[in-house]
């Protein structure tokens, strides 16, 4: 299997790199999109699967599946995910977004933000062979958004990462931990991090920080990437940082960047339907090397580079 990577340019130092040929998807990959960003990707097969944010020209959040050979270049179907669902109270999907995928044990999680009530939870299904998707019980009550789950159990329970929210843009937000022994009852609810708020530290995640990719696990703890937001005079501005949490207790964090790890600073992550988002949404790797997926500006998906180790150096180096 060819992992999507390109070498750090020889002008550059910076711990994480952008694809030279960015955005590799466009917002108008298939007929029906405005948008398509803020997606997730998993290793499937010989290559690739993936579920799409997609919001349409009636700008109506959905998602879509996808598969690449080489993580690269993509091709998305033109129809919705339908769900499989035995629950009538869930089972009518009315919008979805941000989708992060995991594999656990044997089958593949997926997560969004679900509209239940048209108020914003974690919603959850499953796959084995992205054929057929079985929707499950939503994790939370609204208002809930950017499930994360980790991709082993913790304790003997399933374990995600979420951040509880409101109903409208969340001008606030901090990361939460919760676990459960059968994806439906969820409980032991844990504190992970707030917004940095002291500006003589940290201004790029004062005020809001949600869970990205899946975590990695790492000689040193879980590596998360995560996204975290500055409120500045033209609005929100996202950008990307890391953490790394205790492996056994992931609600405790051991370091976290004082610094970015990559913002948005290239005319597709500044400009579109949302300026200044950088969204990280998930992860492949080969060994050491790393591919990250991420949206740029809600309109585009983009990738990045980088190195798992230097990665963990550099949020240990750089911790707040």
């Amino acid at each position: 299997m060819q992992l999507p990577f390109e070498e750090r340019s020889p002008n550059t130092t910076d711990v994480m790199w952008r694809y030279s040929q960015n955005p590799i998807i466009k917002r108008d990959a298939i007929p029906t999109s405005n948008s398509i960003f803020n997606s997730a990707v998993v290793k499937f097969k010989d290559g690739y699967a993936g579920v799409f944010r997609c919001d349409n020209k009636a700008r109506v959040q959905e998602l879509h599946r996808g598969f690449s050979k080489d993580g690269i270049n993509w091709n998305i179907d033109h129809e919705t995910i339908k769900f499989v669902c035995d629950e009538p109270e869930i089972a009518e999907f009315v919008l979805g977004y941000d989708p992060r995928v995991c594999f656990i044990e044997d089958r593949y999680y997926i997560t969004w933000c679900n509209a239940y009530h048209y108020m914003p939870t974690i919603g959850v299904a499953y796959t084995f062979d992205f054929e057929t998707f079985t929707q499950i019980e939503n994790a939370f009550l609204p208002f809930n958004r950017n499930g994360v789950l980790f991709p082993k159990k913790i304790g003997g329970n399933f374990a995600m990462l979420s951040r509880p929210s409101d109903n409208g843009h969340t001008p606030f937000g901090d990361i939460f931990y919760s676990e459960s022994p059968d994806m439906t009852y969820w409980g032991k609810h844990r504190h992970v991090m707030s917004s940095h708020t002291d500006a003589g530290k940290s201004q790029w995640q004062g005020t809001k920080v949600g869970a990205g990719p899946i975590p990695i696990e790492t000689a040193d703890g879980w590596l998360l990437i995560y996204h975290g937001v500055l409120n500045s005079c033209n609005g929100f501005v996202y950008s990307a940082g890391a953490a790394i949490l205790d492996i056994d207790k992931p609600w405790k964090v051991k370091y976290r960047t004082a610094p970015y790890i990559l913002s948005p600073q290239t005319m597709y992550e500044c400009v579109g339907d949302v300026p200044n988002v950088l969204f990280p949404c998930a992860t492949v790797n080969d060994g050491d090397k790393l591919a990250m997926y991420y949206g740029g500006a809600d309109t585009v998906t983009a990738l990045a580079f980088g190195y798992i180790s230097e990665i963990v150096a550099f949020v240990k180096k750089n911790s707040l």
